[in-house]
């Protein structure tokens, strides 16, 4: 069957690989419909991501069919797959929070991904689809992202919230920010991605950096946000974040940079702020977001920018990752 592969940096090709007919127990056999195209997978064509291994088959935001009547399941159901596969045994999994166990493996990065024919996954990591379209439920896993990330800062009603980072994933946690009530603002380099953010979805309080973000602060008077979500995946963004949180208040990393982040303490603790990481999503942001585009409380329509066929996704996916800001999701459409 064929899978999209990347063999080493800066070159991806579409290849064929065994197609698995038995799965081990516990695990079901899924004939994925669509996937994703994320910042992850630009960055492993790239050779900017720092845990892998080469030649790797991509794809971690999927959709699929159950292959045969297995673990619960009936064959031909849609199903989103959760691509977090945790250990289960240390103690982050027993103390159910499975989305940072000490074992992670993450379908596409650690262990070949879904942009192929058919997949086995867990049988605990597939979730019915019910409602949902092949395309929206591959769309599920980057929005649970943020609804982890918002679920994780108790945004609530009436707070004044900024998300740094206007791509994908901070699309996603302001669009969920938005949802628990609060008044969302959104910080980006890119005025494409701002402009796309206010047309497609409504948010009209945007800026771009300004020395000791000025204009981000003008808007709140100067008393800064309750909450600010990083998702730039930027040191020097993570760091010029902290003067932007309100007494009080709280920054959320959604991103992650390899390296240390330098902050003043003294200003930590006179805002008696909270830092929170973020890391991946559980079964509860999936709900979350399977509801949202079930209830059409999110449009996933607004989400899916372009499309590409298994074949044709070679060839196209060094071009969206060139063109970043004029992409939100990218979808390969598998099987039917």
């Amino acid at each position: 069957m064929s899978a999209l592969r990347v063999e080493e940096p800066g070159r991806i090709v579409l290849t064929q690989v065994a197609r698995p007919e038995e799965a081990p127990p516990g695990w079901v056999l899924v004939d994925v419909a669509a996937a994703g195209i994320c910042g992850t997978d630009y960055h492993i064509f790239e050779g900017k991501h720092p845990f892998l291994a080469y030649p790797r088959v991509i794809g971690h935001e999927l959709s699929g069919r159950i292959a045969a009547d297995a673990e619960g399941f009936r064959a031909g159901t849609l199903v989103t797959i959760n691509p977090y596969i945790a250990c289960g045994r240390c103690r982050a999994c027993r103390r159910g929070k499975p989305n940072c166990c000490v074992a992670i493996e993450v379908l596409g990065v650690h262990r070949d991904g879904g942009i192929t024919g058919r997949i086995a996954v867990p049988a605990g990591n597939l979730y019915a689809a019910d409602g949902l379209t092949p395309a929206e439920a591959a769309m599920v896993e980057f929005l649970a992202i943020g609804a982890h990330a918002v679920r994780r800062s108790r945004t609530g009603p009436g707070e004044r919230a900024l998300v740094v980072g206007a791509g994908p994933i901070g699309l996603g946690t302001a669009l969920f920010a938005r949802e628990a009530g609060a008044e969302v603002h959104l910080l980006d380099l890119s005025p494409q991605r701002l402009a796309m953010a206010r047309e497609r979805f409504g948010f009209e309080s945007s800026f771009q950096p300004s020395a000791k973000g000025a204009a981000a602060m003008a808007a709140t008077g100067g008393e800064g946000f309750d909450v600010v979500f990083d998702a730039t995946g930027n040191a020097a963004s993570i760091e010029n974040c902290f003067p932007l949180v309100a007494h009080g208040g709280s920054l959320v990393l959604v991103s992650v940079v390899k390296g240390d982040i330098r902050f003043s303490d003294a200003e930590f603790h006179k805002r008696e702020m909270s830092i929170i990481g973020s890391r991946n999503a559980t079964a509860e942001d999936f709900d979350t977001v399977r509801r949202a585009f079930a209830e059409k409380r999110i449009d996933a329509a607004r989400l899916h920018t372009d499309t590409a066929s298994l074949d044709e996704a070679a060839e196209r996916l060094p071009a969206w990752a060139a063109d970043r800001d004029g992409v939100i999701k990218a979808i390969v459409e598998i099987s039917t």
